[in-house]
């Protein structure tokens, strides 16, 4: 039996401390089997579960989200703490030095005139401190784990601070609707690579011009997601009410009730 003291208000050390007994023999034999790569995922869920109550304003389940969230740090600095790597301490460290570094304007001596020069100076800091000499080599660095979206994103503000980027968005369309073509092309020949290829190109143009309108592309597609499962519904309820089997109607007909769902849902709205 191990000696944890129980408490009204708990902290941080009390989570270290919690961890290490689950993790220790005679704990919680699930905690003690999971290892970096078993629970990365969890990791990745309980953020998206944090962008859920950011999204909905929902400050107790924000609260409870970012305690998952830490509990996740917590548990994978503890692996590491058990192999005598580093420890939850040295994380703790190593991000307040690279805050007071990337921060000369308020640690240093260092003079702004505002947010864009902040960005400016992090970025040039972060290239210096990982050893980035250009552009191309910070792109490397922007992780294949990340949305594609988001990585496209990434990897666009990286070239554009470059100065490889259009003029306005004039060129950012034409682009697209020449990577369009493209792709009409591919679909003709029928060679899956060629679509699939030609096809990223399409989702890689149409990012760049959410750029220049300033408009997130992920948050957008997330937004087209929940727009057309709503239209959906409606259509799926139109189809019922009718007694009109779906699987067996023609699309033409099927588009007529999208738009009539489309039109319902805008009177709805006022």
């Amino acid at each position: 039996m191990n000696n944890f003291k129980f408490k009204e208000k708990y902290n941080i050390d009390d989570l270290l401390e919690i961890m290490a007994i689950l993790r220790a023999p005679g704990g919680c034999p699930w905690d003690a089997e999971q290892d970096h790569e078993s629970i990365k995922m969890n990791f990745i869920e309980e953020t998206y579960e944090v962008i859920e109550a950011i999204n909905q304003q929902n400050r107790e389940l924000l609260l409870e989200e970012l305690g998952d969230v830490l509990l996740q740090v917590v548990f994978h600095a503890e692996m590491e703490k058990e192999k005598g790597s580093f420890t939850f301490s040295d994380v703790a460290d190593g991000i307040c030095k690279k805050l007071i570094e990337r921060h000369p304007h308020v640690f240093g001596d260092v003079k702004v005139s505002g947010t864009d020069e902040v960005l400016s100076n992090w970025d040039d800091i972060k290239r210096k401190s990982k050893a980035q000499k250009t552009q191309g080599s910070s792109m490397l660095k922007v992780p294949k784990e990340l949305p594609a979206l988001m990585r496209a994103q990434k990897i666009q503000s990286k070239a554009k601070k470059a100065g490889f980027d259009w003029d306005d968005m004039s060129g950012a369309i034409a682009a697209l609707e020449s990577e369009i073509k493209e792709l009409k092309e591919a679909v003709c020949s029928k060679s899956q690579d060629e679509i699939e290829d030609e096809l990223g190109d399409v989702l890689f143009s149409c990012v760049n011009v959410s750029r220049f309108v300033g408009v997130d592309s992920e948050t957008a597609l997330t937004r087209a997601n929940e727009k057309f499962i709503s239209r959906y519904l409606v259509v799926e309820k139109l189809a019922q009410d009718r007694g009109i089997n779906m699987k067996e109607t023609p699309i033409d007909e099927l588009d007529k009730l999208w738009d009539e769902a489309k039109a319902i849902i805008k009177s709805n709205r006022g």
